[in-house]
């Protein structure tokens, strides 16, 4: 089996294992229990929270959550005021907005995928409470400008919020943002944990009530297993930064080469993370592709909508059709991916498209 599906979750870093593995067999302590096992325990998560935290701006505090949905829903569902966001975000930001009542607007994007400034210029304007804009996206791996668009909210009076899932150790977080969104699985730590950044001086009501036990007012018993894990992750994103950026590049440039010319790009080719290749191909039947090579795993779009049976959202807003949605996968690929494995995967994926249209 060939892992090509980065974006939907990454590999587990085997220093992340290694650093659970103590607190999943022996350390069953609730880590806010006062005694000396549980202050062990909260030692253990305080240390996973510097090391988190230390890829994070300065002036703030870091609390952990369930992962970054429970972070993402927090943030907005804790502010006030009408929220400016993107038609590309995921939907975990804008299923929240949209559950808050709360007047929404969108930025328009461009067939690159990246928001049009000019219009966030005019639509981000005083009274607006939160603007809410993803660092990396996940489907189509677009960096956007976030810190114009900090800019542009801190100008408004509004807060910003950062997705950052996605670019966290890979894209730098805006300095300027005012409440910053990850995930420990995505960065090759385990799942069930991620957390939210928030400037001090920023105040949100509680997503979760029943003990405040995370500042500032997350409720709920921490695993120091997973806050372990996620430590590890961290502090290997910032060890093996260099040495990581230029493997994705390699494996991008690679892909690149090796694709032919009837494969197009969706989204910004510069602008963007290269771990992400999201490409079509006009007449390609993605569930026959997927059938034909069950042992790769790539994705059709965001694994969070798989299976419901609609084109992605992401691809759409990007002014695609319904025909060239269906066309596109992707291929997410990152430190543990080997480029011959990568390779292999690429030319078995083009002749099994080229093998359709002979078909057809």
């Amino acid at each position: 089996m060939t892992y090509l599906d980065y974006q939907a979750s990454t590999p587990l870093a085997p220093e992340a294992l290694d650093a659970m593995l103590p607190w999943l067999r022996d350390g069953h302590a609730n880590p806010h229990a006062a005694h000396r096992d549980g202050r062990r325990a909260k030692a253990a998560v305080e240390l996973a929270r510097d090391h988190v935290a230390a890829l994070m701006p300065p002036g703030g505090m870091l609390a952990f959550t369930g992962g970054a949905t429970e972070a993402l829903n927090w943030a907005i569902k804790g502010s006030d005021g009408p929220i400016v966001t993107l038609p590309t975000e995921h939907a975990a930001v804008l299923d929240a907005a949209a559950a808050t009542g709360r007047p929404v607007t969108m930025l328009p994007v461009g067939h690159d995928g990246l928001v049009d400034l000019d219009a966030a210029a005019t639509l981000i304007r005083p009274g607006t409470g939160l603007v809410a804009a993803m660092l990396v996206n996940n489907e189509v791996g677009v960096i956007q400008p976030v810190e114009r668009l900090a800019e542009l909210a801190q100008r408004a009076g509004a807060l910003f919020l950062c997705d950052a899932v996605q670019g966290y150790g890979r894209a730098p977080v805006p300095a300027n943002a005012d409440l910053v969104a990850i995930s420990a699985h995505k960065v090759h730590g385990p799942k069930g944990v991620g957390a939210l950044w928030v400037r001090s001086g920023v105040t949100l009501r509680p997503l979760l009530h029943g003990g405040g036990q995370e500042a500032p007012g997350r409720s709920g018993t921490l695993s120091p297993a997973l806050c372990a894990g996620f430590g590890a992750a961290a502090m290997l994103l910032a060890t093996r930064a260099a040495a990581d950026a230029e493997h994705v590049a390699r494996l991008w440039d690679a892909a690149m080469a090796r694709l032919g010319t009837d494969w197009i790009v969706n989204g910004s080719g510069e602008r963007r993370y290269g771990g992400n290749l999201n490409v079509r191909r006009a007449g390609l039947d993605v569930a026959r592709l997927m059938s034909d090579l069950r042992d790769l795993s790539f994705s059709a779009g965001s694994a969070c909508a798989s299976g419901s049976g609609r084109t992605s959202h992401v691809l759409r807003a990007l002014g695609l059709s319904d025909a060239e949605a269906r066309s596109s996968i992707r291929l997410g690929f990152g430190r543990y991916t080997a480029e011959r494995e990568l390779l292999e995967a690429v030319d078995r994926i083009d002749a099994a498209a080229r093998r359709q249209r002979v078909v057809a």
